[in-house]
């Protein structure tokens, strides 16, 4: 009786290891750029919701950050599945240094930059606020790991305004960060990614000024696939569908 008992629960024991080893080798971990992140997590929800069987032991992670961090990370082997970079140099770099999987690296999205402040009226339709320089602080993400804040750099050179800004920039780690600076009024204004605007859980207050494209360069916005597996894949090509673009649009970047 003792015996049987024993071949049941190691039975038991099997059967509930295999469950919890196949659940876990359906997990992927994304690096997504933080300027992308409230656009991933309803791209995310849309997924899950076409693919509800499979996502009741299909899981998706999202790890949000600079881009800069990431590719860092990725180098000194970080466990991510998956990269949504805000730029097209990682994802490149990490192509030649033959760390994603072969032809997945593609464009989603093209960013814009945007100069903000919560106050009404404060930023003008054409950006005189900066050569004004009647304000304290300016944010924007670190030039040396974001790619928004390279655009913020050159366009304020573009301007003729980067080395005249001083101790008054105000460097967040990545978009996100720099937003929290304005939006909680440790800034007046500052540069930030169009689509944080136009997101839908985002009430738009103040006042904004869109920068012309023709002050920096292209943001260019791509993926790749780190780790293959039919899970990934399957997101990545759901990111390339009508449905996803829909969404990525929605949230204020335009399409490639």
């Amino acid at each position: 009786m003792l015996n049987t008992q024993l071949k049941i629960f190691a039975l038991l024991f099997v059967c509930q290891f295999f469950i919890i080893t196949h659940s876990v080798a359906n997990e992927i971990r994304i690096a997504v750029a933080s300027n992308f992140y409230p656009t991933m997590k309803a791209i995310v929800e849309q997924f899950e919701l076409e693919n509800y069987e499979s996502s009741k032991i299909n899981k998706i992670v999202l790890i949000p950050g600079s881009s800069g961090k990431h590719y860092a990370q990725i180098i000194n082997g970080a466990p991510f599945d998956i990269f949504f970079s805000a730029d097209q140099l990682r994802p490149v770099l990490l192509e030649k240094e033959g760390i994603v999987e072969n032809e997945s690296r593609f464009t989603y999205a093209l960013g814009k930059i945007v100069l903000w402040s919560p106050a009404n009226g404060f930023v003008d339709p054409k950006g005189q606020v900066l050569y004004d320089n009647n304000f304290r602080f300016l944010a924007i993400a670190n030039p040396k790991i974001a790619p928004y804040g390279i655009a913020t750099k050159e366009t304020l050179i573009s301007m003729g305004l980067w080395n005249n800004m001083g101790k008054k920039v105000v460097r967040g780690e990545n978009i996100a960060q720099a937003f929290q600076f304005i939006n909680s009024g440790n800034a007046e204004l500052g540069f930030v990614s169009f689509s944080q605007l136009m997101s839908p859980n985002f009430s738009l207050v103040g006042s904004f000024w869109e920068v012309p494209k023709s002050l920096y360069n292209p943001i260019e916005q791509q993926a790749v696939l780190l780790r293959d597996s039919l899970l990934g894949r399957n997101f990545m090509e759901f990111v390339q569908t009508d449905k996803a673009l829909n969404i990525i649009s929605k949230f204020g970047y335009d399409l490639p």
